[in-house]
Order: structure tokens, then C-alpha cells, then sequence
């Protein structure tokens, strides 16, 4: 069992949904960055995404790439990823950290050494937006051989067809996307939403947590209300872009979890 599985076990015994936070590793620098992450769990977050900084992200919006960017004008790269989940890891073994991002840095290290180092260093679960199922034999299952979780998104395009593949391989929990188009486009809607909770629900017993287009704790909570919880970054990310404190981000963060725990 991994502490993604854990988590969601202790959250299902609780009667309670889940709030997930993502946040752009080494921004705006590695020192503020690994000072927001420490402070995720006592801000209400129960599984915290690492965004992995790339320079092509192309499922992201505006917000994440720029986030992005100012990572990787910071000196953030995949190692420094590496180094701030195991500096996390020091001071909390129990909240899950899923890696999200994509395929080429990892391709670059060797899927291999990636795996290995990526488990030393704490970390959970990965979300590789540009890896297909046709492509599972490349990492999703060299990953779960190594003990860690493969994420899977699932879209509002997914169909019954398409769904089968897509849930064949994936554990930890399915991420379904709440809109078609990029991260921070539009705003989630429960009414959209539920249907679609259901359908993909009645073809696994995975968790399904739902993200995309969550701004307000109010949204988190109607979400997270008709799913297993619920992802927020694009608006977590735009407060910190914004020059806010971290003491102030997290106080939002919190807002965000509190609405999400509410459900």
C-alpha cells in the first residue's frame, strides 16, 4: 500500500473528500517554493502535486507556464525536484506526493535511474500528461513495479470506448478533468461534473478526484461534493505569482481544503 492508497483509506474511514494542491517546484526560487510545500499539510492539503518545471508544457495555461518558467530561470531542474520532496520527506513521511509533468526530463535521466531516485527521494505517484496508455510498457508499469503509483487523467473526450484503456493501468486514484482545454481556463461545474463522476466511477474503484477550473473554496466544495475531492493549482499558483506571502498562500490554500473537507 502506498501513502497515496493510506491516505485515501484514512479519508474514506473519515466520511471525509480529499483536497489536493498543486504547486510549480522552485517557484518563484527553491527556498520560497520548499517553504510552501513544508506548509501544505497543516494548511488542510492531503496529497500535495509537485509540478515537474518543463519547457514545453503544453496542457498547461497561462499561469502554470509561466510558473514554469520562473522555475527554470530560478535554476529549478529535475534533481532540485528530487532534492525538496526528500528535504519534505524529513519532516513528514505520512503526505503523499504525486510528480506531475512530462515525459522528456525523465526520458533524459533514464526511466531506471528516475524510478529509483524518485522513491529514495519520497515521492508517490507521477502524472505524465503526454504518455499515453499505448505507451505504458515506457514507465507507467516500470513505475508501478517500482512501488509507486501511475495517475491517469481522464477528460470530459474520454468515451466508453477509450475509458477501458485508460483506467487498465492506473492506481492511486483517477484525475478526471473537468473541462476540455488547458489548466486555468474555465470554471468547473458540479452539474457537468457528476455525470461524468459517475460513469467513469461505475468502471473502477479507484478514487476519482476532479480538477481544473477550481478558484474558490466554494467550488472546491461542490466538486468535491459529487467526487472523491478535488485538485486546485492554477489558483493557488496565480497567488503566489502575485507576490503574496507564503504565510498568505497557505491561509488561501487552507480556505480552499476547509471548502473541500466540508463536502
Amino acid at each position: 500500500m502506498t501513502r497515496i492508497d493510506a491516505k485515501f483509506a484514512a479519508l474514506k474511514a473519515e466520511g471525509k473528500k480529499a483536497f489536493v494542491a498543486y504547486v510549480m517546484a522552485g517557484d518563484p526560487d527553491y527556498a520560497t517554493s520548499l517553504e510552501l510545500i513544508k506548509g501544505l499539510p497543516d494548511a488542510g492539503v492531503d496529497i500535495i502535486e509537485m509540478g515537474l518545471p518543463f519547457t514545453d508544457p503544453m496542457a498547461d495555461g497561462e499561469t502554470i507556464q509561466l510558473a514554469g518558467q520562473r522555475a527554470l530561470e530560478a535554476g529549478q531542474t529535475l534533481q532540485k525536484t528530487l532534492d525538496m520532496a526528500a528535504e519534505f520527506r524529513k519532516s513528514d513521511v505520512k503526505t503523499p506526493i504525486v510528480l506531475m509533468g512530462y515525459y522528456n526530463p525523465i526520458f533524459n535521466r533514464g526511466v531506471e535511474t528516475f524510478l529509483k531516485d524518485a522513491k529514495t527521494a519520497g515521492i508517490d505517484g507521477l502524472i505524465v500528461v503526454d504518455l499515453p496508455p499505448e505507451e505504458d510498457d515506457e514507465l507507467c508499469i516500470p513505475a508501478q513495479k517500482a512501488g509507486l503509483n501511475f495517475i491517469r487523467l481522464a477528460t470530459p473526450t474520454t468515451d466508453d470506448k477509450r475509458l477501458p484503456m485508460v483506467l487498465q493501468n492506473t492506481s492511486g486514484f483517477v484525475y478526471y478533468v473537468s473541462i476540455t482545454g488547458i489548466t486555468g481556463s474555465a470554471e468547473a461545474s458540479a452539474v457537468d461534473v457528476a455525470p461524468e463522476v459517475t460513469r467513469i466511477k461505475s468502471q473502477t474503484e479507484l478514487p476519482l478526484i476532479v480538477g481544473f477550473g477550481i478558484k474558490t473554496p466554494e467550488a472546491a466544495q461542490s466538486i468535491a461534493s459529487v467526487a472523491d475531492g478535488c485538485v486546485v493549482g492554477s489558483a493557488i499558483v496565480a497567488e503566489l505569482a502575485k507576490g503574496r506571502a507564503v504565510a498568505d498562500v497557505l491561509a488561501f490554500v487552507r480556505s480552499l481544503a476547509d471548502g473541500a473537507h466540508r463536502a
